[in-house]
């Protein structure tokens, strides 16, 4: 049932994210610029963006050196705490800014969970993808969680990075 949840999730978030059904700004707790990236003397940066269950919202900024970034070193540089189990079918991610506090399996029945999304050229793109470090990440671009629940027929993107 997850990989049907997933598929109908991700097509219905490409058609939002090509209408531009994200939010245009971010508000809450954020850090963003240069003067807060994580090595800020690098010449490209890549975002961490984190839509709670609330609405609260979290953003950090990494720079580096290379042409990418792979995702897992992106979320360990940002500091920005999560869990991930390692199954069959690859990484799944079971908790992202310590939601949700307590866990015993990454996709519960009827539970909330973690979308994943990355933003290039200013678009969310839902993930097709799990989360490894084969997701890489060029200058600008950024890796979006949105916690949403398990019900939402199509889960809405994070909030875009503010640069």
């Amino acid at each position: 049932m997850r990989k049907q949840v997933f598929g109908a999730g991700a097509t219905l978030a490409l058609l939002i994210a090509a209408c531009g059904g994200s939010p245009a700004t971010s508000t809450g707790s954020s850090s963003g610029g240069a003067a807060s990236c994580v090595n800020p003397g690098a010449p490209h940066r890549a975002y961490v963006v984190v839509q709670h269950l609330s609405g609260k919202k979290v953003q950090r900024c990494v720079g580096f050196s290379g042409d990418t970034l792979d995702a897992v070193t992106l979320m360990k540089q940002s500091k920005i705490e999560y869990q991930a189990q390692t199954t069959r079918e690859g990484v799944e991610v079971c908790q992202v800014d310590h939601e949700p506090a307590r866990f015993s399996e990454c996709f519960p029945a009827g539970q909330p969970y973690w979308s994943l999304w990355t933003e290039v050229a200013g678009r969310w793109i839902f993930s097709n993808v799990m989360f490894s470090n084969q997701m890489r990440l060029h200058d600008g671009q950024a890796l979006g969680w949105h916690y949403v629940p398990l019900t939402e027929p199509s889960p809405a993107p994070p909030p875009k990075p503010t640069t």
